[in-house]
């Protein structure tokens, strides 16, 4: 018999919690398939967050179906054991050990999906599915309901309603318990490690993708699993392209190096952007802007506490940014004319966050009713203003082709806020002289 995880109480607390929800229901939660990226050779396997969020079992081919009522009922179906699949592809739990090691009432191995997912449906209210990504799983779980349909002869009643499995597991998700802020702190200081090495390794000469290799490194180095996301390495006028991925150009002296990159732990993601000069030094015209770029975030971070609604981080960091424009001589004009057409949209075009957890743009809506939705303690959001300078028509070539993006993850706790990125340096002495000490 395996020995229950540590985190195993966690994710059987999840369930317990969904499962209250669902009255006389059942919800279905598959994981993530595996992906061919060419002929034979799979991406790398990464579970589905929702299944994970509940479980914390990382094998392909599995389904958690939850079981609401007066007796609640987690079932796992997984893969069997396999001596020889377990020569070419590594350890599997199987039902048995899964059902021990996981905190599950009942496992099964999942080619019997089909045949006992119709007896669990059976005189059910309603179905909490995971519709809607893919057609074959949606016509699979719709063959279900139609099994359960075809007895109704004997007495059984098949479910009336399907409804969105999502819809509670979001906001079950936008909270954060211990378990995940443990986890996003060290994801937060493993991406700081990882940007503070990118700053003391730039030079000019030196590739993108060279500075890549090394944060990757340093998320492996120090334990995390993977990068969060494809990071955005981009020097001079590549870091006007929002989602520049190539990561190829060389590094020019006088040019600035936006780095947006954060490592996933566990599940976990951090998500960091840094801007700093390829030189180690800052132009007058790049800390102009650098430092009206900072003084946005500041003024988002700051109003980022219980109680704000989501959009007042971002109109604090408009506001900032549209009168830094103005007092550039970016724009034109009075501060509230320049909000009030969205002129500052030339350079700022984004918003200035998103949830972040399991997924980098995490679930939880944003919006309730129609109504910006309230800050609460144990969200965690990205606060990341930018300033964006394409040559253009009035634009002064000083400016062109200058691109900031400074990005924080921020937890939101009874007293304000913490910032969970506060390792990686953001201040324009504290990056001079980090690079400066790296280069004597």
């Amino acid at each position: 018999m395996q020995t229950p995880l540590p985190s195993a109480a966690v994710h059987v607390a999840r369930r317990t919690r969904l499962a209250a929800m669902l009255g006389n229901g059942v919800a279905i939660v598959p994981t993530a398939p595996e992906r061919i990226r060419n002929r034979d050779a799979h991406y790398p396997y990464r579970f589905d967050s929702y299944f994970y969020y509940l479980t914390g079992f990382r094998e392909p081919e599995a389904v958690l179906v939850l079981i609401g009522g007066v007796t609640p009922q987690s079932v796992l179906f997984c893969r069997e054991k396999n001596a020889e699949r377990e020569i070419w592809d590594g350890y599997r739990y199987g039902p048995e050990a899964a059902c021990a090691t996981f905190g599950f009432d009942a496992a099964h191995p999942v080619e019997e999906l089909d045949a006992r997912m119709p007896d669990l449906l059976a005189d059910r209210l309603a179905v909490h599915a995971h519709l809607g990504a893919d057609a074959a799983w949606d016509a699979r779980v719709l063959g279900w309901i139609n099994a359960v349909r075809g007895r109704a002869r004997s007495g059984v009643a098949a479910p009336q309603e399907i409804r969105d499995v999502h819809a509670p597991l979001d906001e079950m998700r936008l909270i954060k318990d211990e378990h995940e802020l443990t986890l996003m702190r060290q994801a937060g200081e493993i991406s700081g490690a990882a940007h503070r090495r990118a700053m003391q390794a730039t030079r000019p000469g030196a590739t993108e993708y060279e500075i890549e290799a090394m944060l990757q490194h340093e998320f492996r180095r120090c334990g995390a699993q993977a990068p969060a996301y494809t990071p955005i390495v981009a020097g001079g006028a590549n870091a006007c392209v929002l989602h520049y991925i190539d990561n190829s150009a060389p590094l020019s002296d006088g040019d600035l190096l936006l780095i947006d990159a954060g490592c996933e732990l566990d599940g976990y993601a951090s998500d960091i952007t840094r801007t700093f000069p390829v030189n180690g030094r800052f132009s007058g015209p790049q800390r102009a802007v650098y430092e009206l770029v900072l003084a946005a975030q500041v003024a988002a971070i700051a109003a980022v506490r219980p109680g704000v609604c989501w959009n007042e981080p971002h109109d604090a960091a408009v506001k900032t940014l549209a009168q830094g424009f103005i007092d550039l001589g970016l724009l034109q004009g009075a501060l509230d004319g320049v909000l009030e057409q969205e002129s500052y949209r030339q350079f700022y075009m984004h918003r200035t966050g998103h949830w972040l957890g399991l997924d980098v743009h995490d679930a939880g809506e944003y919006k309730i009713g129609g109504v910006w939705r309230e800050l609460h303690p144990g969200m965690v959001l990205t606060v990341e203003p930018g300033c964006y300078i394409r040559p253009a028509p009035g634009v002064p070539e000083a400016f062109a082709n200058i691109g900031v993006r400074i990005e924080d993850d921020v937890l939101v706790t009874a007293q304000g806020h913490e910032i969970l990125s506060a390792s990686a340096p953001k201040d324009v002495t504290d990056i001079e002289a980090l690079m400066r000490a790296a280069r004597d």
